[in-house]
């Protein structure tokens, strides 16, 4: 389903090791840019006016392999899916004006998203940007827009926010983003169980201070308008302390214009600050697919568990336990079994603008020989990624 290839020549290592060696005294929010030259464009005049927001990231690393497979491949592990080579995975930039969801007019506001690297090829959509320039002779590093879509606010009740045109998914706590991931791998569910992108239209609005709920309507799974209109929708209960909430994400609708049959997919999201600094987090998927003309009907779900500790404003560590069981082998490229994975890993923040997230991971698989080229139910991963924010 998913493979890649090409080793990176390290361009973003010697960025990353000249940003290190920098003695510059940080600033709790400052990015590299304005802690080097002490210039922020976004308190210019120009930009604070139209309420226009810049940004980005570039984030590089290596996911060490102690087998060594003779493909380079880390077997289903997607996004460091290259075995002991480093690579970049997002050169990553936006432009934004965010609505002011608490105001009393209407207002219009917007978002556009643009990412280079080996993990642009997972927000690509069909008949979008999928077929857009790659590096020479390789798949493995893409240009891509995952992002692309107007917002808008309606004064309406306590306020409906819509966003019209081709977005990242609501589902599940890992996104493609790498700030916003505790962990540089990736969960199973999110690689193989859930969309990363859609096209259409998605409002929310808060019923009140505790319940929020969210509908829209979508064309399918990272497809650009080839797949027919689904539904996308769900709520979020949060407690008065806000300590606590509960999320429950549905999208449903056919699959293929050519070849109709319903997918169903619920995610279900829970968040528990146990202390100020101790947090933990459950997910559980599930999805259905019902026959096609090339498939049977297929299942497929999981649990993921997360437990961070903030052991201070600089460091963090935590720990993140997965099971997936792909029932009917339609999600992980073609090998039905379950897939359980134990990560514990840290982030380091020695400067506002850079996040070093080393890590080790162990996965194993039940049914089929799906690392080291086939010759093992097991592997262990020993990675770690440098992310640096503009």
């Amino acid at each position: 389903m998913l493979t890649h290839h090409k080793k990176y020549n390290g361009w973003p290592l010697t960025l990353c090791s000249a940003l290190l060696c920098s003695s510059l005294a940080q600033a709790d929010d400052k990015g590299a840019v304005e802690s080097l030259t002490g210039f922020n464009i976004n308190e210019t005049a120009p930009m604070k006016n139209l309420g226009i927001n810049v940004g980005g990231w570039v984030s590089a690393g290596i996911a060490g392999n102690p087998d060594d497979p003779e493909s380079r491949t880390n077997g289903p592990v997607t996004f460091n899916n290259r075995a002991n080579e480093f690579n970049a995975h997002q050169l990553y930039g936006f432009i934004e004006r965010a609505v002011d969801a608490e105001g009393s007019q209407w207002d219009v506001g917007f978002r556009a998203d643009i990412a280079y690297g080996i993990d642009a090829f997972y927000t690509t959509q069909a008949n979008f940007d999928d077929n857009l320039i790659t590096d020479g002779s390789s798949r493995l590093y893409k240009l891509a827009f995952p992002q692309v879509y107007a917002t808008v606010f309606a004064p309406v009740g306590n306020g409906i926010t819509t966003k019209i045109g081709h977005f990242y998914t609501p589902h599940g706590f890992e996104v493609v983003t790498a700030p916003d991931n505790f962990f540089f791998s990736h969960a199973y569910t999110m690689q193989y169980g859930e969309p990363f992108t859609h096209t259409g239209i998605l409002s929310s609005y808060p019923v009140n201070e505790n319940i929020s709920i969210s509908a829209g309507v979508v064309s399918g799974w990272d497809s650009f308008f080839q797949e027919p209109a689904n539904f996308l929708g769900g709520a979020t209960y949060t407690t008065d302390d806000e300590k606590t909430s509960l999320t429950f994400t549905l999208i449903t609708g056919d699959v293929n214009k050519n070849d109709e049959h319903n997918r169903t997919l619920y995610t279900i999201l829970l968040s528990h600050d146990i202390t100020d600094k101790l947090h933990y987090k459950l997910q559980h998927d599930m999805g259905i697919e019902e026959k096609s003309q090339s498939a049977d009907p297929a299942k497929w779900y999981g649990i993921n568990q997360y437990l961070t500790y903030d052991v201070s404003d600089k460091v963090g560590v935590g720990a993140r336990f997965e099971w997936f069981r792909d029932e009917d082998g339609i999600r992980v490229n073609g090998n039905k079994g379950h897939y359980l994975a134990a990560t514990v890993g840290m982030n380091y923040k020695p400067m506002s603008w850079l996040t070093l997230r080393p890590e080790v991971r162990y996965d194993h698989s039940n049914g089929n020989a799906a690392y080291n080229d086939g010759l093992s139910y097991n592997q262990v991963l020993i990675s770690a990624d440098a992310i640096v924010r503009f």
